[in-house]
């Protein structure tokens, strides 16, 4: 959440609201010279594409008085392909350092690092490749295990400039947590840190003081009291995730629960961790938003895509972020972003914002993962459109519409949408309120709801558990919906031009077309009081207009355009 906010006195002056972005993702679209290690970061090298992530089985022991940690990382991989001087790309960032390395009860010495990254030579290992398995059949390796220590990259300002965080509670307490969606999982633990490989599974083992309570992704799967002091708490997830979701919470928590029985007869679980002096002030806030929400979600989007490991919220020391299964959040129990209302429109301070946005991005970001962080308008444009919906099923479609028409002032249109692909580069901010016009306006194209639903239901359905490129989502809409929206997505997503509808009235006759834009744009538009529709190209087209559509002409208002009148 890139938000700039002008304050004076005490006070927040809304119209000097300066908001980039509204998601809890680091700031990378804003490099200045890109670098070898960020190659090494965003591509898949030699030494990543040769092998798949089966699983993670994190174990750490953070101390809170020296801001270090230690642990281990055990995973397994599967073979992809055959290939000489077999050698393994593991992301750490400095100044975390690799101990040693097990495989096969073998310690590896040959492993050397290059910045941010560790190359594991494999020696004289033999690995069955994939075409060496019997048909329809994986092969996974026993597991390499991983030991690691060090002081990771503290966060500035979470989860903007993030890292491990070092925090206390109200009462004094430590509390300790990890924001690094872009920074990168290999902030604290060593990893393949890249969007297109995600563990089918993990487990987070979390040893801490017994005067601590540690919260992990997925379900509690065993707490073990140790005889120093300390308890280990074990989580499972059963589903793929991203490494970044993959996040610790410790501090003093307590715990309560409740279900939801979803749209397919499922019961769903619900589970919150607060810190025990807000757990009565949680139960109002929480309890008045999740179910709505979940509601209004699993209607447009379909069923929660992780009933397996239930939906849980955990208050955080920083204002939120999407970690699948465990969503952090730090909204401080109002209504709302931290109280304010981003689209200005008096729709969002209706709701908690926090717990709307964070809980969409399980069905975008968590459910279908893009495979570059280039491509992050996927997870930010639909879920920032979920907000959209929401105040839909809340309060209906013009305050629907309101809602989306009051995020634009904050679009900046500074650089592409769509960032640098192989590079660990996310493109601009406006990928969440463009994001969510752009969607807005494809709704307004196809002109037909049920359609509209049926292709977010869709893409959630047949991208289950699944990584895509944008040109997988976009081709998938343009299919659907059966209109080739192959020129708009061009527009939107690869240039920062906002499409200009020049006209001219002579007459009874509306002269117009476009300009500003991509060759071969084609986005018809509806009129604002009559509801007609035009059809501009970039050439001028003419159209004989009624007296009062002359005298009242203008652009229905759900589009995101500039409109310009000519002589």
């Amino acid at each position: 959440m890139k938000l700039i906010i002008s304050i004076t006195t005490g006070s927040v002056i809304l119209g000097m609201l300066i908001i980039s972005t509204t998601s809890c993702a680091q700031p990378l679209s804003k490099k200045v010279k890109l670098t070898s290690q960020d190659t090494l970061r965003g591509s898949i090298t030699p030494e990543r594409a040769w092998w798949d992530v089966s699983s993670y089985n994190i174990h750490v022991t953070p101390d809170y008085k020296t801001k270090t940690i230690s642990g281990w990382n055990q995973l397994t991989f599967r073979v992809l392909k055959d290939r000489k001087g077999r050698k393994m790309q593991i992301d750490l960032q400095q100044p975390m350092i690799i101990d040693s390395i097990i495989f096969n009860n073998k310690q590896l010495k040959k492993f050397n690092r290059v910045g941010n990254v560790y190359f594991i030579d494999f020696g004289n290992h033999v690995f069955k490749t994939q075409a060496q398995l019997p048909k329809n059949k994986s092969y996974t390796f026993p597991f390499i295990k991983i030991y690691f220590h060090g002081k990771p990259r503290e966060a500035v300002n979470p989860p903007w400039d993030g890292g491990w965080i070092w925090s206390r509670d109200a009462k004094g307490r430590p509390w300790m947590s990890v924001a690094c969606q872009g920074l990168g999982a290999s902030v604290w633990y060593p990893c393949k840190d890249h969007q297109s490989d995600e563990p089918e599974g993990a487990m987070l083992q979390i040893r801490v003081p017994d005067s601590l309570v540690a919260i992990g992704n997925g379900r509690l799967y065993s707490k073990d009291l140790q005889n120093n002091g300390t308890t280990l708490y074990t989580w499972q997830v059963k589903s793929p995730i991203n490494s970044y979701n993959i996040i610790p919470y410790i501090g003093k928590y307590a715990h309560w629960s409740d279900s939801y029985k979803g749209e397919t007869g499922q019961e769903l679980s619900l589970d919150y961790w607060v810190l025990d002096y807000n757990l009565d002030k949680s139960k109002k806030q929480f309890q008045r938003n999740v179910k709505p929400m979940l509601n209004c979600f699993e209607y447009w989007f379909g069923p929660y895509p992780f009933y397996e490991d239930g939906f849980k919220l955990v208050e955080s020391p920083h204002l939120g972020m999407e970690h699948q299964s465990a969503i952090a959040y730090g909204n401080h129990y109002q209504d709302g972003y931290l109280g304010m209302d981003l689209s200005g429109s008096g729709w969002g301070t209706k709701w908690d914002y926090i717990i709307i946005h964070e809980a969409g991005h399980e069905w975008f970001g968590n459910n279908i993962t893009t495979n570059d962080i280039a491509d992050m308008w996927v997870h930010e444009g639909f879920t920032d459109y979920s907000e959209t919906l929401f105040v839909e099923c809340q309060y209906g479609k013009e305050p629907a519409n309101e809602y989306t028409q009051g995020l634009r002032r904050s679009i900046q249109n500074d650089i592409p949408v769509i960032g640098v692909y192989g590079v660990n580069q996310e493109g601009s901010g406006d990928m969440y309120y463009k994001g969510n016009s752009l969607i807005h306006m494809i709704r307004q194209v196809i002109d037909d709801d049920t359609i509209f639903r049926n292709i977010l239901r869709g893409l959630n359905k047949d991208f289950y558990h699944r990584t895509v490129n944008t040109k997988d989502v976009e081709n998938y809409i343009s299919k659907k919906a059966k209109k080739d929206f192959s020129k708009i997505f061009d527009q939107y997503l690869r240039t920062s031009k906002l499409p200009v509808l020049e006209y001219r009235i002579t007459g009874d006759r509306i002269i117009y077309r476009w300009n500003n834009v991509v060759k071969g744009f084609n986005m018809p538009l509806r009129l604002g009081r009559s509801k007609e529709w035009l059809y501009p190209t970039e050439q001028w087209k003419s159209v004989t207009g009624t007296a009062e559509l002359i005298e009242n002409f203008a652009i229905d208002k759900n589009f995101y355009i500039n409109v310009k009148k000519v002589q």
